[in-house]
């Protein structure tokens, strides 16, 4: 029996989630009478972890995030984890849109999340930051849970997930 018991909390986004929704999203584009004849671009840079939209007004640029987010929500992808950028005029009567995927902790979040443990007095219960992720420690299973419960409370502006349970 192990003396103490673990678990790392971490944030990810499934890419080839968000591959099948920008496809499911082209498709339904494709298929809408308001954007025939319109320019309608949606590119996702899978080693990047970006997904670019373009179109030719606010409207369709509404209605196209507006897609894109409802397909990403069908498919379990968390909302939290994009980085949504302003929309800003391109080349000609284009405008565009960067929508950045968070694929890991960032250190202030790590700090927030350790602070948050440290913050409620579990007992016996240790956060160590860890590169991009923070590894929770205890010799109680029971405070870990606790633990858990209340980083779920908390806001991270991140979907959290627990994981490598040891």
């Amino acid at each position: 029996m192990a003396s103490t018991y673990s678990f790392d909390v971490t944030t990810s986004v499934d890419l080839q989630e968000v591959d099948n929704a920008v496809n499911q999203t082209q498709k339904e584009i494709a298929q809408r009478f308001d954007f025939k004849g319109a320019l309608v671009e949606i590119e996702f840079k899978r080693t990047d972890s970006i997904v670019n939209l373009a179109t030719d007004s606010d409207m369709r640029m509404e209605a196209l995030f507006d897609a894109l987010r409802g397909k990403l929500i069908k498919r379990g992808v968390p909302v939290k984890n994009l980085d949504i950028g302003d929309v800003k005029p391109g080349g000609g009567d284009v405008l565009r849109r960067e929508i950045k995927l968070k694929m890991a902790l960032e250190s202030e979040q790590a700090k927030k999340v350790s602070a948050t443990i440290k913050d409620a007095k579990l007992k016996k219960v240790t956060a160590s930051i860890q590169g991009d992720q923070v590894r929770v420690s205890s010799p109680d299973k029971d405070a870990l849970q606790d633990a858990i419960a209340v980083l779920r409370k908390a806001d991270f502006e991140v979907e959290l997930q627990f994981g490598n349970f040891r």
